[in-house]
């Protein structure tokens, strides 16, 4: 990523409906990773462009390989960049890519392809970011229908994984120190300090970004959203949570895969072991694995006990792959 000096004082908007490129100006450049996405991306793209007149932003898309309609979704819009990232990278592996092509911008939006963005968030997030002097803004994510949905989480340890394999998301008014997941709706309500939140929707102060470099691509995906919140704690950046900004994300769907639910478990494992002493990561990967045994009527989660018990199936899980793909010029 190129490094810059902020520059805090305000941009002119472009024309309306329009995005900006990467070597102009900008207050936001977005970040969006592909991966059949023919049918999310479009109405992302047309929900960020409702923030157009009030936010000067250029968008970077980076397709993992897609094998669907997607690519043509994206041919048509002119006025964005698109790459490819030469296979399938992963989540992290294309917000790299995406990364050392956000050009001048003062903040980085990473956003999942599956969301639409609600009118004036993307204002409101940078003002949050800007007020409270946050490394990182989250918003408010709801289901298409409206509904809330439970983004905040706590930093993982022992005992809250366990408190995850016994209950999971039920006996939602357990004890903090039980639940990684953040239930309490009052917390959902007002702006304040969070640990992390899921990786859907994020803003991230552009120094912040430099100073913390790289997505870890060793997850693929899944955990690398905790990561790297808990990199950016770290470096004393602060999380806030901002309500007054809110996305929607796609409903229903066809889910995760079983080898994807296998991944989602492992990770929890391997990120215990990068953060964690090897008892506590020892004692999450029982609690992992009771997690998965407590649910093994349902077969991906059979699957999943089944990885968690054999290390060496560990490599046999969904990973990155490289097609050596021509980059695809787009929105140059």
């Amino acid at each position: 990523m190129t490094a810059l000096t902020p520059d805090r004082s305000p941009s002119p908007a472009p024309g309306r409906d329009t995005f900006v490129s990467a070597d102009q100006p900008a207050d936001v450049a977005v970040i969006i990773v592909t991966y059949n996405s023919e049918a999310d991306v479009g109405p992302l793209l047309a929900s960020l462009r409702e923030a157009t007149p009030s936010v000067r932003m250029c968008v970077v898309v980076v397709d993992n390989d897609s094998t669907d309609g997607t690519l043509g979704v994206l041919a048509e819009h002119a006025d964005i960049t698109v790459r490819s990232s030469g296979g399938n990278r992963g989540y992290a592996g294309g917000i790299n890519v995406a990364l050392r092509l956000v050009g001048r911008a003062r903040s980085i939006l990473v956003l999942n392809p599956d969301l639409v963005v609600r009118p004036d968030s993307v204002r409101e997030m940078l003002n949050c970011l800007e007020s409270t002097g946050a490394g990182v803004v989250v918003p408010r994510l709801v289901d298409s229908l409206g509904v809330l949905q439970a983004s905040l989480r706590r930093e993982p340890t022992v005992l809250r994984s366990f408190g995850e394999a016994l209950f999971g998301s039920r006996a939602r008014r357990r004890p903090g120190w039980l639940s990684e997941t953040v239930y309490d709706q009052e917390s959902y309500r007002r702006a304040h300090v969070v640990e992390w939140a899921t990786g859907a929707a994020l803003l991230i102060d552009r120094a912040l970004a430099e100073r913390l470099g790289d997505w870890d691509e060793r997850y693929f995906l899944y955990s690398e959203e905790t990561d790297y919140f808990r990199r950016a704690r770290n470096a004393g950046a602060t999380v806030w949570y901002d309500p007054a900004a809110t996305v929607a994300h796609r409903q229903g769907g066809s889910g995760v895969s079983a080898g994807q639910s296998a991944l989602m478990s492992v990770n929890r494992v391997r990120y215990a072991e990068r953060h964690g002493t090897p008892a506590a990561a020892a004692l999450v990967h029982v609690a992992v694995t009771l997690h998965a045994a407590l649910r093994a009527h349902r077969a991906a989660d059979r699957y999943a006990l089944a990885v968690l018990l054999d290390r060496r199936r560990w490599r046999t899980l969904p990973h990155a792959t490289n097609t050596a793909a021509s980059p695809i010029g787009m929105g140059e």
